[in-house]
């Protein structure tokens, strides 16, 4: 039996067959999707006797500073939740979880379970763990401590009456890599306090390098962003960078490991080694060098987020990558970025920073000219914008609803079937600086503004799976057959947000593409590294 046992619900152990998207899975309405179809799609992550040959970044940096800080190996497992009271015995003192969204309080989850009204995956699963490993701990009359971290740590907080019901001991707030040894013996010892608030955050030398592979080959270029939103969590963070020479011995060890991918992780990619902190021109050569030393080990290099405005600052640095890791018609580069809103006085409000180099007031321009650049370069951005931001006006959701359409018309004009991107809607949590603000409940709050914004993006949406899904499933025949079932069910969704529209009053119209254009190619002076001298 182990001393410290480390795990996690399984929505954030399954490989959903590896199709791309699939992970938001876990995010839907548990009482609302056929079972079957979770069932078939929730692969596992592979396991040796329990103990997870892959697991989540994040469980993987904890178990790094625990052996970092004097824990033995043979005292610390990352265990797969199915197998996880193999474990827990008379030795176990803390069993610990790593956990996103358990919940099911984050913005994906709250989009489509109503505002919170229905149970999502993510809180079913989670619920199960914690109950299943109560029962071990009752009926073998053992004294461990449960702990609960990870980015959704918040929720247990936020909810102490949930927590309090699951017989949850403590909840650790924010990064831990610098103290999780003491943490962890702060528990063992009784002297830890029910919610441990960490204050501050690790220096980059105190990030320990993972010790065992990470799920998707998943590796940390740096932290927080310095962009400063004030609805974003991270952007409260100080933005560190983790050292280029860290950064290839993890991709290194997934790869040796059969891992043939490397994702690089970051709130922005492209403010890797920034120096331009006025404007957030991005330090061409330092993201460059990102993707050159991935490149080494595997031509399947992928960025997780970034923003538009640097791709149209520095669309030769986006031409580089592309060339470095092969993209073209069979290898997309995919990307997940920021939209937000078409509204430029919310953008200035709220996100004075992610823009720049660029004005607020020409912050649709950027979305259409950066995805512009994205496309001819083969990346695919998928979009995120907010439904319910504090300040929206029926003027500013029409306008996002807009300029969906705006893009997805001009793009096909110069690009034709290279022209790729989406837009998920999400609903506003109070979180950053804005935590005093009110949930969004789609279905109490929706106003006929957000109606169109939500049907349009889920319309464009519809027009991906149509045209890119087959590519998708290319080499996995088992799941040709969900093709013609996804063209439907996107047709389904879209009558039933038509139905759901009307029974609100609203009724679908047609909207006028925005005055925009694309001008990169008038624009050359983009690619200048001075560019930040100009401003």
């Amino acid at each position: 039996m182990t001393r410290i046992v480390l795990t996690l619900d399984e929505t954030l152990t399954s490989t959903y067959h590896d199709v791309p998207l699939l992970d938001f899975l876990g995010c839907a309405p548990y009482d609302k999707l056929p079972k079957w179809i979770y069932n078939i799609l929730n692969t596992q992550l592979p396991d040796e006797n329990g103990v997870l040959t892959q697991a989540p970044y994040g469980l993987r940096k904890i178990e790094a500073a625990l052996l970092r800080d004097g824990f033995r190996r043979d005292e610390v497992v990352v265990a797969h939740p199915r197998s996880v009271e193999k474990f827990i015995g008379k030795d176990t003192t803390v069993v610990a979880f790593y956990e996103m969204d358990p919940l099911g309080l984050g913005p994906v989850s709250m989009m489509f379970t109503n505002g919170g009204q229905w149970r999502n995956y993510t809180s079913v699963k989670f619920m199960e763990l914690v109950k299943k490993i109560n029962r071990v701990r009752e009926s073998r009359g053992l004294k461990f401590r449960l702990l609960v971290g990870g980015p959704g740590a918040w929720q247990l907080e936020f909810r102490r009456d949930a927590r309090e019901k699951l017989g949850i001991d403590h909840v650790a707030i924010g990064e831990g890599d610098h103290v999780a040894g003491e943490i962890f013996r702060d528990i063992e010892s009784g002297s830890a306090d029910e919610t441990i608030f960490i204050r501050g955050w690790p220096r980059p030398d105190q990030i320990p390098t993972i010790v065992a592979p990470s799920y998707k080959g998943l590796v940390e270029a740096m932290r927080g962003c310095g962009r400063g939103c004030r609805f974003c969590e991270p952007n409260l963070r100080v933005a560190r960078h983790i050292p280029i020479e860290n950064i290839e011995r993890e991709i290194e060890l997934n790869v040796n490991s059969g891992i043939d991918h490397a994702w690089l992780h970051s709130d922005d990619i492209f403010l890797y080694k920034v120096e331009d902190r006025k404007n957030f021109y991005p330090n061409t050569e330092a993201v460059v060098e990102l993707f050159e030393v991935g490149r080494k080990y595997t031509r399947n290099v992928n960025p997780t987020h970034g923003t538009v405005a640097a791709a149209l600052a520095a669309p030769g640095m986006i031409e580089s990558i592309s060339g470095i890791v092969d993209a073209g018609p069979d290898h997309w580069v995919g990307i997940q970025v920021g939209f937000e809103t078409a509204a430029a006085e919310l953008i200035g409000k709220y996100m004075n920073n992610k823009m720049k180099p660029f004005s607020p007031e020409e912050w649709p321009w950027v979305l259409l000219n950066g995805t512009y650049v994205f496309n001819r370069n083969y990346w695919f951005p998928a979009y995120t914008s907010i439904l319910g931001l504090p300040g929206d006006t029926e003027d500013y959701e029409i306008m996002t609803a807009q300029l969906i359409l705006t893009m997805e018309k001009k793009l096909e004009e110069k690009l034709g079937n290279r022209a790729h991107f989406t837009v998920t809607p999400l609903a506003f949590v109070p979180m950053g600086l804005l935590k005093d603000q009110e949930f969004y409940r789609i279905g109490d709050m929706i106003t006929y503004g957000q109606f169109l914004h939500l049907y349009y993006a889920w319309k464009h949406l519809g027009r991906e799976v149509i045209r890119g899904l087959p590519s998708l499933l290319r080499g996995k025949m088992f799941l040709i057959p969900f093709y013609p079932l996804a063209r439907f069910g996107i047709r389904v969704v879209l009558k039933q947000i038509e139905k759901w529209g009307k029974n609100k009053g609203y009724k679908v119209k047609p909207l006028e593409p925005l005055d925009l254009n694309i001008e990169v190619e008038e624009h050359k002076w983009y690619d200048q590294p001075s560019l930040a001298e100009a401003y």
